[in-house]
């Protein structure tokens, strides 16, 4: 795919969306998260950058399958914004209704999906409040694969736009103390487009690939540290084993005359 493509595919429905649904979908993914997970947490160190003037695409790496939903719960720190994001055509046929609450399908691994891809995002992006989801790596991907090998789509995306923004944001699924697992955040530095409006396609693919791989490897020496006050708690969620045991624990510790904490690591 070529540049020259781009003001072909600029013209184009935008997708429907019905945003009571999409807020419906973000409280669903928030309690799902809260249920599953010992949190959700975002790095104080690589905080949410300052607000855009105009479309802003956020790229994030592919660990896991929680990826879709950590994206819905980081939405709600945009609350002004309206929120898109593409999503596997034939997934979408599994979950209609998504197809209503922001996300869009697009063929993978394809031609036509890659031309579907760039019209619709176009389109989007045309709203200067529009904050674009996408996860370029089109597969999932170990946290330590380096470098991420985002296709093409994202660099055409940038190389159409005549301002606005693109985070990178890494994100990973890791295990600490308690039973359940930490869904951990970082945002990278934001690359303004109007101050790289020279830059072809494949040069914006590298300098977001780039520094996406910076902001992963920030994230990493985070999480081996393994302290939660490095990050901001978006989530709180389970913790403690459950069960007999735990019940044992809590009648102990009223017992004692002590507030009962579920956590391990208390």
């Amino acid at each position: 795919m070529t540049a020259s493509l781009v003001p072909r595919l600029q013209r184009c429905d935008s997708p429907p969306r019905w945003p009571w649904l999409f807020c419906l979908f973000r409280w669903y993914a928030r309690r799902y998260a809260a249920k599953h997970l010992h949190a959700v947490r975002l790095s104080k160190t690589g905080p949410l950058p300052a607000r855009p003037d105009g479309p802003l695409v956020v790229v994030l790496n592919h660990p896991s399958w929680w990826d879709l939903l950590i994206a819905f719960n980081l939405s709600g720190l945009m609350p002004d914004r309206v929120h898109w994001g593409p999503i596997d055509a034939a997934a979408l046929q599994r979950y209609r209704f998504l197809g209503r609450a922001g996300l869009f399908g697009i063929e993978l691994g394809t031609t036509r999906g890659a031309l579907q891809f760039l019209r619709t995002a176009n389109t989007i992006l045309g709203d200067s409040r529009a904050t674009l989801w996408v996860m370029p790596q089109g597969r999932f991907a170990d946290v330590r694969e380096r470098p991420p090998r985002l296709r093409a789509g994202v660099g055409h995306v940038l190389h159409s736009l005549e301002r606005g923004a693109v985070w990178p944001l890494a994100v990973e699924m890791t295990y600490w103390d308690e039973r359940t697992p930490e869904a951990l955040a970082r945002f990278g530095e934001p690359l303004d487009v109007e101050a790289h409006r020279g830059r072809t396609a494949d040069e914006w693919t590298a300098a977001i690939e780039a520094e996406l791989v910076r902001t992963q490897d920030a994230l990493a020496a985070e999480s081996m540290r393994r302290d939660p006050q490095l990050f901001e708690t978006i989530v709180h969620g389970r913790a403690g084993i459950g069960g007999v045991y735990d019940s044992w624990r809590r009648v102990s510790a009223w017992a004692r005359g002590e507030r009962f904490r579920p956590e391990h690591g208390a």
